[in-house]
C-alpha cells in the first residue's frame, strides 16, 4: 500500500528540491511524489514533499504565508545576486563602518510584508 500524506523536509545544501523527491519516491517506492516549492540547490530550509494524492495539497500549501531567515553579507555585490556568484563589488571598511542599525532597518523594511521576487539577472 503506497503511504500518503505531506511530508515536511529539511532539506539541506548541496542538492536540489527535485533530488529530494527522486529519493523520496526510491525510498516510498512510488512514482507520485511532487514539492510544493523550489529551493536553491545552496538553499537549506522546509520543503514540503506531498505523496500520491496529497499532491494535490501542494498548491494551496504553496500559497499560504512564508517566513524566510537569511544570513548576509553587507557591502559585496555579486552577479548572481547569492553567495554563489562572481563579486562585482565590494564596499571598503570605511562604508560598513558607516552601516548602523537603522540603516539596515530601513532596508529590511522594504523586504517585509507583499513584495514582487525579481530573479536575478543570472538564474535558473
Amino acid at each position: 500500500m503506497t503511504p500518503v500524506g505531506v511530508i515536511v523536509v529539511d532539506k539541506p545544501s548541496g542538492i536540489t528540491s527535485h533530488d529530494v523527491v527522486a529519493r523520496t519516491r526510491k525510498a516510498l517506492q512510488t512514482r507520485k511524489v511532487g514539492h510544493g516549492g523550489t529551493l536553491d540547490p545552496m538553499a537549506t530550509g522546509v520543503l514540503l514533499v506531498g505523496v500520491d494524492r496529497a499532491t494535490r495539497l501542494l498548491g494551496f500549501l504553496a500559497k499560504q504565508d512564508k517566513v524566510y531567515q537569511a544570513t548576509v553579507r553587507l557591502g559585496s555585490s555579486t552577479l548572481t545576486d547569492d553567495s554563489q556568484g562572481q563579486t562585482l563589488a565590494s564596499a571598503t571598511a570605511d562604508q560598513l563602518a558607516a552601516i548602523d542599525e537603522v540603516a539596515i532597518m530601513r532596508v529590511v523594511a522594504k523586504l517585509t510584508g507583499d513584495i514582487e521576487q525579481v530573479p536575478s539577472a543570472i538564474s535558473a
